[in-house]
């Protein structure tokens, strides 16, 4: 008789696993790496972004750096100016075609000449950084840059206060060094920042948020309520991918916050209680003034040839003691742009009734600006004449 035993069965997990080795490694970064490259460049491909006429950003992409270097990729006529600034030449208080950019182009005879790149919110500091990092299609083009010296108009405005402010563009400014006691963001987001900038894909992702979910990440935006009482979470159940049209938001076009018809197109005197002392920081103390200056030297080194239009600001709502230093402090700006061989201008301040605040002009105040730089003859020619020039209002 056979011994015959019933065969055990090893207890033996089952385990699904892939080992990836040196070479696996090295295709799956490979792969990883030419997504992240390809991807924002076929996006541009398939995404449509109209402009036309007196196209400026939109105010709700002010942050779309992606977006801003996109922009000025599709600027290819020499002929064409670039106008860089703030707000002032973004155009706060008034619409598209009531901004310097569109006068200006007037002045030249209705062609679309001068191109309105300005962004809302960007100060000296921060337009450094845009420019460094997302401006490279710059090179070798013709630049009106504006000089606004509300960002030396107090301490704060300079960055200089110890006490931390919400800032606008924070990302852009410098990061690490030189220090603004104004910045307290941690290591992490500082390195994030410093990441972004360098990374395309980084800034396209951040690009998808701004454009297609109101900033949010997918997570936020999918747990994002309604303010009601209880709320309810009306995107819980929508794809997100519903959300990404391929088609980039445009401005309103009709703007309630701007232009003639708005309720804030009016003189600064129907809200100000009065005149305003500023507090003036010294251009040898100033972060946002040394900021311009490494702009300006960045942007030579790039080969663009550049006219610096300082101001104008809004004298009226200054002391007479005050405005005194005002001028002396455009006056050192000045002397050090025509001392560098930076060509210049410096328009005396409009009219009164012309300025919605400190900075920015109504519609009106741009276009009497644009026909004064019209007249001091420095925008004719192909290339700006070297050295300063006092506009007369007279």
């Amino acid at each position: 008789m056979s011994d015959q035993r019933t065969p055990q069965l090893v207890d033996t997990p089952f385990v699904n696993e892939l080992r990836l080795g040196a070479t696996h490694w090295a295709v799956v970064f490979g792969l990883v790496s030419l997504a992240t490259m390809l991807t924002p460049r076929a996006w541009k491909k398939v995404e449509r972004f109209e402009t036309g006429p007196d196209y400026r950003i939109p105010y709700g992409l002010s942050k779309d750096y992606w977006l801003y270097e996109r922009r000025l990729g599709q600027l290819g006529d020499p002929r064409q100016v670039i106008v860089l600034g703030d707000s002032v030449i973004w155009g706060e208080y008034v619409l598209p075609d009531g901004t310097l950019s569109h006068f200006l182009s007037r002045e030249a005879g209705g062609r679309e000449r001068f191109i309105n790149c300005g962004v809302d919110g960007v100060y000296p500091l921060a337009l450094e950084g845009l420019i460094r990092y997302y401006g490279g299609a710059l090179r070798g083009r013709r630049i009106l840059l504006h000089c606004n010296l509300l960002w030396l108009s107090s301490p704060r405005a300079d960055l200089q206060d110890a006490k931390e402010d919400n800032l606008n563009h924070p990302r852009l400014v410098p990061q690490f060094f030189p220090r603004i006691p104004s910045y307290r963001a941690d290591a992490a987001e500082r390195l994030g920042a410093v990441v972004e900038r360098n990374v395309g894909f980084l800034a396209w992702a951040e690009h998808l948020q701004l454009a297609y979910f109101g900033g949010m990440t997918i997570v936020d935006w999918t747990l994002a309520g309604d303010g009601g009482d209880p709320p309810r979470h009306p995107n819980a159940y929508r794809s997100p991918l519903a959300q990404i049209t391929l088609d980039v938001p445009g401005a309103p076009q009709s703007d309630p916050r701007r232009g003639p018809r708005s309720h804030r197109h009016r003189p600064w005197t129907a809200t100000s209680d009065g005149l305003t002392q500023f507090e003036w920081v010294a251009l040898d103390r100033s972060l946002q003034w040394a900021g311009f200056q490494r702009l300006l030297q960045l942007l030579r080194e790039r080969g663009n040839d550049v006219l610096v239009v300082v101001g104008p600001f809004n004298e009226h709502m200054m002391t007479e003691e005050n405005r005194a230093v005002y001028r002396k402090l455009r006056d050192g700006v000045a002397g050090w742009l025509t001392g560098q061989g930076v060509a210049n201008l410096e328009p005396e301040a409009l009219p009164s009734a012309l300025y919605a605040d400190a900075s920015h002009p109504l519609t009106d105040g741009y276009s009497l600006l644009a026909e004064r730089l019209r007249q001091s003859g420095r925008l004719d020619g192909t290339e700006w004449k070297e050295g300063g020039d006092r506009m007369s209002s007279r």
